[in-house]
């Protein structure tokens, strides 16, 4: 038996760090944290001292048992848990729950899982820091406090099963108010004027003037004045100019960088990089400082001088915005400068490289460039155009990487190569051009501009950006936008061989592909807090409480202190609220109902955003219709909203069975008897006749049409959302790029279906046929328990070949969602 118990929280860490450790060591996984507040009560003592009351959750059960044997028979029990708050707190609940005793456990950390790091740290213990579990225990307790309380108040005054979150509130918020700007904003038109120039050695260039012209009539009358202009240099400038480096990465900036040159969510940021940690690659990855070590800095010059010289060797020192900087003392950084790229996945290897790039670049020489402007006169007397040029000197870090940029404006400056230019040089125009440009609406908010905004508001901390994105839209308070973009036109005016000569072209524009656009319900919750709510979801509120957490991490403040003067005001105000304000369903109204004559309008309803003519008070009760996929409560239209009432619409028979269109939950469709068939996307149903909709039935009986027969049973192909794939006997079998799709042989049909087999045969771990319930393989490691139609998930923890049926009934009796039961009052019988 090991003389030394290591703690760590993941498996794969725990892996990593026992090849560095000898026999002596034994290393064990927490699993994270072990212990938490209960799911269905509140458990804080909001009477007394605000203590938590946590809990072993009971799939933590088996692990921290486990635990406290291990513990029992080790000589030293070692606490290496992240050096964060939350893995601060991760190991004061293992010292509480294993019972450890203080003389035989020592607490570490380190930032990086390396041979040098983790011995360092096992000659460096330390004790718990109770300042920073404090920390961690009074942002989990604030946040309890508010969800537990604003969530059944959501349920009373807006719709059932809503939840609010101190951050995530906030953060719905930012994009509710970024919305808004968008729908009041107007665009205002005005034309831009690019020239093409060409030098007495007869080179081309382009210019243009530094502001846009106001209207078409002044553009076009720049344009008749310059139609016989001669046109010279008027004056030349040529100034030295330097780029740096931007700092190492911090969480957020990776996120935000592997956005935007990636393309990766946060939460697969997040993912990815604590893989790469735990496999020892790269230094913690939650994290405010941009500081790298002494060491770190060296092997980063040592790397630099042998890949690419000297010269291109600079050690700098930065400086972070960050207060508290969540007590990491270093920016990530891979742990071996030497290791360029590695080998792993496609998405680790590449977010390798990028923190390899970044961090390398961070400690190089500066760019050397040569920028030089000229101004070009007009012999019509009107404004001079500027051209600018650029030219590369040294490259510096430039030679390793460059910083991506959020903006997305198509109109931003151009520089480039200038040909040879002296003042005075007479140049020949070839063509001017005056394009219309509208004024651009804010831009939508993308997962990592977002995070970037969190920051600079002081919202939240490295640990928690990539949750709060992720449960928003787990909510449906924000979803992520499909649509690609209108088509608008604008005016060019060209003058060429001094003839001005005007023609439409289209643009697309407005697009949300991909960024954070607030649903209707998102827009009704975050309403209805801000009105009610307004001090929870202050930016600057929400701000001050970061910073107290900080404060209580460096022992300036009691925890327990902030809880009791943050519940007394925020208790009785709930209370007020949930007795006296009126219920939020966004309503609108939009007309009147020319037959009725009874009000239209928009609201939230049970089942989500719908149209309703006439009102509760009505003798007759009102009408009723589900918005569409594409509309919102706040932009639906009176002629929009009345069509919906046509739908469902009939449009005839055809081979016997009745034809309807209709509106459904994931968009319009076609009914033809039992078969649905979904329309193209943005085709209006109210459109669509008999004769198109029997072509799309057409289409869908093709499609479902059987290609081959095996075993007895029809197999059918088609594409869905993970793309191609067979049918066969009630399974769907994925066809990967191995196979020609459209050109399947017998020969391909009976391997994916075979192969399917084994497959779902390899998957099950038990199979009590008798009871009806499996035991199979998930993914992750994971397993699932069915029964019928419930699924229960298993965690890593538990080992599923093990469980005997009575194990996993008895783990069905306490999971499986219980029926949902209508009581009826009875009247009681006097006997």
């Amino acid at each position: 038996m090991a003389k030394n118990l290591v703690i760590v929280e993941s498996p794969a860490k725990a892996k990593t760090i026992e090849k560095f450790l000898g026999e002596d060591y034994k290393v064990e996984s927490s699993f994270g944290h072990i212990a938490d507040l209960p799911s269905k009560e509140l458990g804080v003592n909001v009477e007394g001292d605000f203590k938590a009351n946590y809990i072993v959750s009971d799939d933590k059960k088996k692990v921290v048992k486990k635990l406290k044997d291990l513990a029992k028979k080790a000589e030293m029990v070692w606490l290496a848990s992240d050096e964060d708050r939350e893995g601060e707190a991760i190991a004061w609940h293992l010292e509480q729950e294993l019972g450890l005793i203080p003389e035989r456990t020592k607490r570490i950390v380190f930032h990086e899982i390396t041979k040098t790091a983790i011995k360092r740290a096992i000659e460096n213990p330390r004790k718990i820091d109770y300042h920073l579990v404090n920390a961690q225990q009074a942002r989990r307790v604030l946040d309890r406090l508010v969800g537990y309380e604003l969530s059944p108040v959501l349920w009373r005054k807006v719709k059932g099963g809503l939840s609010a979150g101190r951050v995530q509130s906030v953060s719905v918020r930012l994009i509710v108010e970024r919305e808004r700007e968008i729908q009041k904003f107007s665009a205002e038109a005005s034309y831009r004027v690019d020239g093409t120039f060409v030098n007495e050695n007869g080179k081309s260039f382009k210019g243009k003037l530094p502001k846009n012209i106001k209207s078409r009539n002044l553009a076009e009358d720049f344009l008749t004045k310059n139609a016989t202009a001669q046109f010279k240099v008027a004056s030349l400038t040529t100034k030295p100019a330097s780029k740096s480096p931007a700092p190492p990465f911090t969480t957020s900036t990776l996120q935000q960088e592997a956005s935007r040159k990636l393309y990766f969510s946060v939460s697969k940021t997040m993912t990815l990089a604590q893989r790469l940690y735990e496999a020892g690659l790269i230094t913690y990855m939650r994290t405010d400082s941009v500081n790298l070590s002494v060491d770190a800095k060296n092997a980063a010059k040592a790397e630099i001088i042998s890949a690419y010289g000297e010269a291109f060797s600079k050690e700098r020192n930065y400086k972070g915005k960050s207060k508290g900087a969540q007590e990491a003392h270093e920016a990530i950084r891979p742990t071996d400068f030497s290791r360029h790229t590695v080998n792993m996945d496609r998405d680790q290897a590449r977010l390798y490289e990028l923190i390899w790039k970044r961090a390398i670049a961070s400690q190089m020489s500066e760019a050397k460039l040569e920028r030089t402007n000229v101004q070009i006169a007009s012999s019509a007397g009107t404004d001079n155009f500027t051209a600018n040029g650029e030219v590369l000197k040294f490259e510096g870090f430039l030679k390793v990487y460059l910083e991506g940029q959020d903006d997305e404006d198509a109109d931003a400056e151009e520089t480039g190569l200038l040909p040879a230019l002296k003042e005075g040089e007479i140049l020949s125009n070839t063509v001017i051009t005056a394009t219309e440009r509208f004024t651009r609406p804010p831009y939508r908010y993308t997962e990592a501009s977002l995070v970037k905004k969190l920051e600079e508001l002081g919202i939240g901390r490295p640990s928690t950006y990539a949750p709060t994105i992720t449960t928003i839209q787990n909510r449906k308070y924000v979803e992520k936008g499909t649509v690609d973009g209108k088509e608008r036109s604008y005016d060019v005016l060209t003058l060429s061989r001094g003839e001005v000569v005007a023609k439409k072209h289209t643009e697309t524009v407005g697009s949300d592909k991909g960024k954070l656009v607030p649903t209707d319900v998102g827009m009704v919750v975050n309403d209805f807090l801000v009105n009610h709510f307004e001090n929870i979801l202050d930016y600057n509120f929400t701000a001050k409480v970061e910073r107290d957490f900080d404060d209580i991490a460096e022992g300036k403040q009691e925890w327990t202190t902030m809880m009791k003067e943050f519940y007394q005001k925020f208790h009785p105000h709930v209370k007020d609220v949930e007795k006296n304000a009126d219920r939020e369903v966004g309503e609108r109204i939009l007309g009147t109902d020319p037959k009725t004559g009874k009000p239209v309008s928009v609201r939230l309803g049970k089942f989500g955003p719908m149209v309703q003519i006439g009102t509760v008070e009505d003798e007759e009760k009102p009408q009723f219709a589900s918005l569409g996929p594409d509309q919102q409560l706040n932009s639906i239209t009176f002629e929009e909203a009345m069509d919906l009432f046509k739908l469902p619409k009939d449009l005839g028979v055809y081979e016997g069975e009745d034809v309807q269109v209709n509106n459904g939950r994931f968009g319009p469709y076609v009914r033809f008897g039992k078969m649905f068939v979904s329309l193209p996307k943005g085709r209006d149903p109210m459109d669509v006749d008999l004769d198109e909709a029997i072509v799309y039935i057409k289409e869908k009986q093709a499609a479902d049409a059987p290609i081959y027969t095996y075993e007895n049973l029809p197999v059918q192909k088609g594409t869905g959302r993970f793309g191609p794939f067979i049918k066969w006997n009630g399974m769907f079998i994925n066809v990967n790029k191995k196979y020609d799709f459209d050109n399947l042989t017998d020969a391909d049909i009976i391997q994916l279906i075979e192969d399917k087999k084994q497959k779902e045969i390899d998957k099950v771990i038990h199979n009590f046929e008798a009871e009806g319930i499996r035991v199979e393989k998930a993914r992750w490691g994971r397993s699932n328990i069915i029964k019928g139609k419930i699924k229960i998930e298993l965690p890593k923890t538990v080992d599923a070949s093990k469980l005997t049926l009575e194990e996993v009934q008895d783990i069905i009796e306490k999971q499986a969602p219980k029926k949902k039961t209508t009581r009826k009052k009875a009247t009681a019988k006097k006997k």
